[in-house]
Parts: C-alpha cells; structure tokens; sequence
C-alpha cells in the first residue's frame, strides 16, 4: 500500500451541542426536530445542498400507508403525517387512501422548502454542504466530537449524543461500531423527472425499454414511475437499476452516479426514436442516485424476517409498520414482494407470478414493528444509528428500509438522544417506557 501522512492539527470547535444529528435525511431532520421539541440545542450535518435525502435529492416522491393492511387503524403518525398536512394546504401532496403502495404522492420541491422551515423554526443549527471525515473517541468509548469538513475548512462539533441518520452508517463505522454489509444488496436506482411521455397513450414505457433496451446497451429490467401533484405532463421515472456496484466504495459509486444518468438520456432516445412526433424532455435529474441498500449497524438486537412476517410485537417498540417485504433483484431489478398475508407476488422483466410464502392461518398479522434495541449498543454509550443503517436480517430489510417507517425510527432517535441526557444515561440504557409515552406525547402512534 501506498500511504501519505497527514499533518496533525488542532481543530476549532464550531459547536458545542446537546444533540447534533448527522444526516440530513427526513429521518435526519425528524430525529433534529423532536430533540428540539423537547428543548434540546440541537445541530444537524448534511452533505448536500438541502434536506429530506432520497424523498427530494433521490426525487423518489412516495409514501407509503400510514394504516395496518386492511386500512382499519392508523399506525403511523407524528412527523410523517404533520408534514405532508401542511404541504396538502398548497396542493403539494395528493392522498390515495386505499394504495398501500403511495398513500401519499408529494411535490419533492416543496418539500425541501417544508424541511428547511422546519429546521429554522425549531432553532436547530444546520451545516449543509458539509461532509463528517472523523470522530473523536473519549476513554470511555463516547464520541466527544465529529470533524466536518465544508467551506469553513476542517471543524469540530461537539455534542452528548449523536445520531448516524447518513443512511450508510457511515459516523458509526468511523467510530468503531460494528458493521456489516449486506449479503445481498438491493441494486439503486437513479430517478427522472420527464416531461411527455406519459402523453404518448400506446406506450409502455417499462415494456418499451426491454424489448428495445439492447439497442443503447440496456439490461432487461424492472422499474416504476408515478405522478407528481399538480404537473399533469410530468412523471417521475425510476425504470432501471445500476447493477454491479458497490455503494460504500468511492470509485464504484462514482460510477455509478454517472451511469444512472446515462441510463435515463438512453431510454429517451429510444423514445425520440421511435416516437418522433412526440417533444419530451428531461426536466430534472436526481442529484443522488437512490441507494437502497449499503452496510447496516450491528446492535443489541436485529430484526428478523420472522419478526416482520409474522408481525411480532415488542415492549420497547418505537416504529410501526406495514408495508410489505421488497426486495429488487441483484441481477436482473425484479421485484420479490412477501406480504403479512402469506403470499407472494414476483415481477420480473418476464412478466409477473403470484404464490404464497406460508399456508393460510385464521388471523393473518396486519403490522409489524421495529424494536429500540436495533438501534444501539451497549458498548457505545452516546451513539444512536438510525435510518436504514439499524441492524436488520436481509429480508425485514426489504419492508422497514422504506421512508415512512425510517421517518418513525429517527422520531425515536431524536427523544431517545435528549432523554439519555436528562437521564444521565447511556442510549442503550434509557427508560423504553418513557421513550414510548415522550413519543406518543408528541404525536406518534405508539402501540401497546
């Protein structure tokens, strides 16, 4: 190996918080606000331009049922539904309440202006454009401060709790947390918004891609699109996966950032091609490609498959959730669902075939949870991963990876994180009653 040694310095610390949260997702920004809402100083870390991680940079502009799977209880509420309520008074989101699948379709523009007003009105200091590259360990094994890196040059902020929302784990894994990668990791997808193609009434675009795909050196593949409020003739296009990447190595993922566009500029011009009457054009590009899946934390406790299949319900639950087991193929972007009802439903560039993981029983489960306990651990006295980094068994990832169930678990995060300092605790050691009750206090549905 060749190696470079760099120059030891003392850093300024730019900050000296009660909470500082690092990951500007909507889990991110949920953990900032609750923390806040409880009178916490809070700072939050992104490395973007703005907030809200893949529901606006990744343009994937869905959430899911907020209700079991027969629509009969509301499970989901805090911050998800305060949310998309105050986003519906600009005509902003559209509700279908009966489609587990987009409950609700938002603009992904305004929400990026709804986090931003979040942020400021709670006073939660953010560092956007700006990039975590170390930690500092204390002897007891606590992380004293992170270093950042942004405009400023190289700070520190300090802070009694942290929480890793990166969505990679990336904090944690800098800081000695024990990680893993996923055995088999679901290929990423980058999105589109595209004006006119949906006017073109005879065309199938996710049809229209395999059997012409080849011509511009496209896979066979699975994808979606959908609607975005208000924009009749703009859709946005998740039609294809980059496969063969790896999403925690720099140069593949760099790679793959570029190859996701061409993807899109390919299918487009296989549009023009054959339906040259018809001008579309790409009005957006996300500007992150949506990584479903990297490496996940190792903590006191992973969620099973079974434990989401089957809906086990847990004394220190601080999520629920309902939507069903989604896994994209790692060859060939099909979809694999598993829903709580035992079937199945797989569809494939092929075509699409419907079965059952398990035979019929007399009351099939209509949620699932996801405990505290994934969360943290016991040797890591003040840190607190959250988003898709909790520890998680491959096939549950496939269900609770998804934003609305993420939305709860930074919810979760964000009280956890300023009970552990009125407590004087360490995060794994909190009162898990008093987690729940602080978290129904403040809007979520927390269920016994």
């Amino acid at each position: 190996m060749n190696f470079v040694k760099e120059a030891a310095r003392d850093v300024n610390v730019v900050l000296d918080v009660d909470v500082c949260v690092l990951g500007g997702s909507c889990t991110g920004v949920f953990a900032a606000v609750r923390a806040a809402r409880l009178g916490a100083k809070v700072a939050i870390v992104e490395k973007q331009n703005s907030f809200g991680g893949m529901a606006t940079a990744g343009l994937v502009n869905i959430w899911h049922s907020i209700f079991d799977t027969e629509f009969k209880e509301q499970i989901i509420g805090g911050l998800t539904v305060e949310v998309m309520e105050s986003m519906k008074a600009r005509g902003a989101v559209a509700i279908d309440e009966a489609n587990a699948s987009a409950y609700y379709r938002f603009n992904s523009e305004e929400l990026k202006v709804e986090l931003d007003k979040l942020v400021l009105e709670h006073n939660i200091t953010p560092l956007l454009n700006t990039f975590v590259c170390n930690v500092s360990i204390d002897d007891d094994n606590n992380i004293e401060a992170v270093f950042v890196e942004n405009k400023s040059g190289r700070q520190a902020v300090k802070a009694k709790v942290f929480v890793d929302a990166t969505g990679d784990g990336d904090v944690a894994k800098i800081a000695g947390f024990p990680m893993r990668d996923s055995i088999h990791p679901l290929p990423p997808t980058t999105c589109a918004k595209i004006q006119g193609i949906n006017k073109i009434d005879e065309l199938n675009i996710g049809a229209f891609i395999n059997e012409h795909g080849n011509e511009v050196g496209l896979r066979k593949d699975t994808g979606w699109h959908g609607v975005i409020p208000t924009s009749e003739d703009v859709r946005m296009y998740a039609m294809t996966h980059v496969f063969d990447m790896v999403a925690t190595d720099g140069l593949s993922l760099s790679k793959a950032e570029m190859e996701g566009r061409i993807q899109i500029q390919s299918y487009m011009d296989l549009v023009r091609k054959y339906y040259p009457d018809y001008p579309i054009s790409l009005l957006t590009l996300a500007s992150s490609i949506g990584l479903r899946d990297s490496r996940r934390s190792i903590a006191n406790y992973s969620l099973t498959d079974d434990d989401v299949l089957w809906g086990k319900q847990f004394d220190d639950a601080i999520a629920n959730g309902s939507y069903r087991v989604d896994v994209h193929n790692e060859e060939n972007g099909g979809f694999e669902f598993k829903y709580l009802d035992g079937t199945t439903h797989i569809i494939s560039s092929e075509g699409s075939t419907k079965g059952r993981w398990r035979d019929p029983i007399d009351k099939d489960p209509t949620f699932y949870q996801i405990p505290y306990r994934t969360m943290v651990r016991d040797d890591f006295g003040n840190l607190i991963v959250a988003g898709r980094a909790i520890c998680v068994d491959d096939l549950a990832f496939g269900a609770v990876r998804v934003m609305v169930n993420l939305n709860q678990v930074g919810e979760a995060a964000g009280v956890a994180a300023v009970l552990a300092c009125q407590e004087g605790k360490d995060v794994s050691k909190i009162d898990v009653r008093n987690l729940r009750k602080t978290l129904a206090k403040g809007g979520s549905i927390v269920v016994n």
